[in-house]
């Protein structure tokens, strides 16, 4: 399940920061704040940037997740991002976690848990079940604490 990484690169928290500017720009859109950034690893190169756009697009699937899965597969012409690691600042629903297998991304970081509708170390726990036919490696509580304030930051303003 839920694996711990002390020695984050430098790499590892500038992906994860702009993840986190990606779900303030949400958040100012009015979506639930959560963004993604998808990196081919062996480069370090971005292929994608997105946030949540449910309410924009009118589509409940328009998770940041798959957005950026979406984009990213399109950049490199390819429906496996195999090489590509995926940093999101709240734990993937299970609809997510299963696109996630489906990309075969080789790496999940996530910021904040999401003990309620978490489909990773939450919740349904997709990559345990034996119809998942890939699991990524996955790194949790990566920057948590700002994700968390930007989670609890926007639902405080719509209460």
């Amino acid at each position: 399940m839920l694996s711990q990484v002390n020695n984050m690169s430098l790499f590892d928290n500038m992906h994860m920061s702009r993840a986190l500017e990606a779900a303030k720009e949400a958040a100012a859109r009015g979506e639930v704040p959560v963004g993604a950034v998808i990196v081919h690893g062996p480069t370090d190169e971005v292929l994608s940037v997105a946030s949540n756009r449910v309410l924009e697009f009118k589509d409940p699937t328009a998770h940041a997740e798959l957005l950026a899965i979406r984009e990213a597969c399109k950049k490199i012409k390819s429906e496996r991002l195999v090489d590509c690691d995926l940093y999101v600042t709240l734990e993937p629903c299970p609809m997510c976690a299963q696109a996630i297998s489906f990309a075969r991304i080789r790496r999940l970081y996530y910021a904040a848990p999401d003990e309620k509708g978490g489909g990773v170390d939450h919740g349904a726990i997709v990559f345990n079940a034996k119809s998942c036919h890939h699991k990524p490696e996955i790194y949790g509580d990566i920057m948590a604490a700002p994700a968390v304030k930007i989670l609890k930051d926007f639902f405080k303003e719509r209460r």
